[in-house]
């Protein structure tokens, strides 16, 4: 009986939709819709409202205005389902209602992020990233700069979940670090005639400085992933940049011994020595003692005894994985040996031109082998100029002059040697003439 009304006060009503579609009516029309809408939702009919959405939508001369509010309407309707089964259908028939209809792109994205996160919640990650994917919210005009920004981080977050780490690094790429550095209080400008209404970011997105550190966290992990100790450091510095996270000490602290890891782990360029030397200025390094001193041997051109370091701060390393962040990546620890080899090799190669390898391992304490290929690995990669007389055992760190820099020197030295010549024959003209005179007198 309840069912038989139900049908007949939608047969009514959609007369009277009709008669206003038709018309042209505007505010007529979407009362008609909504009301069918909610009269399905009260009579807690979920399978009719699905057919009569989909009805409704795909009537003749169906005004945009219309089928935008009954999406609307319908999407408060998600979260009072029965039950699961219930939720998934209506959200599908939301969907392929609204797909290639630009005027509700945004109501589209948002039931996508709602499916995905169903999808999630089952375990099924893949097909949730796959989702995500579907949707280029940069490319919504009206939409909320913070609610692109959450939704280009869920696509980054889903893909490193199911570590498609390239798909990752293309997606992120859609965010430019500079929009956190952005002052909100000067975005707000007035619409200008014909521009699209911006709308407001609905109530559960992050705010801005929240999802700068959303966005180098996911950074983080991706660059974990390929070992970019250098990146993760800049990500780090990023984190710790923030007003919130250097105001409370339970947050920088852990942030900053962190830099100050992968800064020891970076390999060493200019980047790395240019952040190297900001972070020893930064005053809150004095509460870590330890972590100054680490910085500062790196930066003084001292050869650094490894087993000497490693007993000192051994115990700092493996506490880091109580701390913020999590432990280091697996391999820091013997990547950490490694970058204090190639330091002492630099403080070596600054004090002298040519040295044997068997001095050269004593200093590293290191074997003749280990000290040829850590020597070859470094050279390789352009950090270092030497070269090895193997018979001899000789490493010469002297860079090779090609002919055009001989010729110039020899040219240079000549130059000096006539310049020379002239003023001593200056000097002895003027001392002649001075003595001739001294006779005349």
């Amino acid at each position: 009986m309840q069912e038989e009304n139900l049908d007949a006060a939608i047969e009514s009503l959609l007369n009277v939709e009709k008669q206003m579609r038709l018309a042209g009516d505007v505010a007529g029309t979407k009362k008609a819709v909504l009301d069918i809408v909610e009269l399905c939702y009260k009579a807690r009919a979920w399978k009719t409202l699905n057919d009569q959405i989909v009805l409704l939508s795909k009537r003749r001369g169906q005004l945009k205005q219309a089928v935008t509010a009954m999406v609307q309407k319908a999407m408060l309707y998600i979260d009072d389902t029965p039950d699961l089964e219930t939720r998934i259908e209506l959200i599908k028939t939301l969907n392929s209602v609204s797909a290639g209809k630009i005027y509700v792109e945004i109501e589209r994205a948002r039931l996508i992020k709602k499916l995905a996160k169903i999808k999630e919640d089952q375990g099924l990650i893949a097909e949730a990233a796959d989702l995500m994917q579907e949707i280029a919210v940069e490319t919504f005009g009206a939409m909320a700069k913070t609610e692109k920004i959450a939704f280009i981080l869920e696509q980054v977050r889903l893909c490193l979940d199911r570590q498609d780490y390239v798909r990752a690094q293309i997606l992120s790429r859609k965010i430019s670090p500079r929009v956190f550095d952005a002052d909100a209080s000067k975005e707000k400008k007035k619409p200008k005639e014909g521009d699209n209404i911006v709308q407001e970011a609905p109530a559960d997105i992050p705010s801005l400085l929240e999802l700068k550190r959303i966005y180098y966290e996911l950074m983080i992990r991706y660059h974990s992933h390929n070992n970019d100790y250098l990146e993760i450091c800049r990500s780090y510095k990023s984190i710790y940049d923030i007003p919130s996270v250097k105001e409370d000490p339970a947050q920088w602290i852990p942030v900053l011994r962190k830099i100050c890891w992968y800064l020891v782990l970076a390999p060493h360029d200019p980047m790395q020595s240019s952040l190297l030397n900001s972070t020893l200025e930064d005053k809150n390094l004095f509460e870590l003692a330890n972590f100054r001193f680490m910085l500062k041997q790196l930066v003084t051109m001292e050869v650094i005894h490894w087993a000497t370091l490693w007993e000192t701060y051994k115990d700092e390393f493996e506490n880091e994985k109580n701390l913020l962040g999590g432990s280091l990546v697996p391999k820091a620890a013997e990547d950490l040996k490694l970058r204090i080899i190639e330091h002492n090799i630099l403080v070596v190669s600054k004090y002298y031109s040519r040295i044997t390898l068997k001095r050269l391992s004593e200093l590293l304490c290191l074997s003749l082998q280990e000290v040829e290929k850590h020597l070859s690995d470094m050279v390789v990669s352009k950090a270092l100029v030497a070269k090895i007389d193997r018979p001899m055992g000789i490493v010469c760190f002297q860079r090779a002059k090609d002919s055009n820099d001989i010729l110039n020197s020899w040219a240079m030295n000549l130059e000096k040697l006539l310049d020379l010549v002239e003023k001593s024959c200056h000097q002895i003209h003027k001392e002649t003439m001075i003595h001739k005179a001294v006779l005349k007198a």
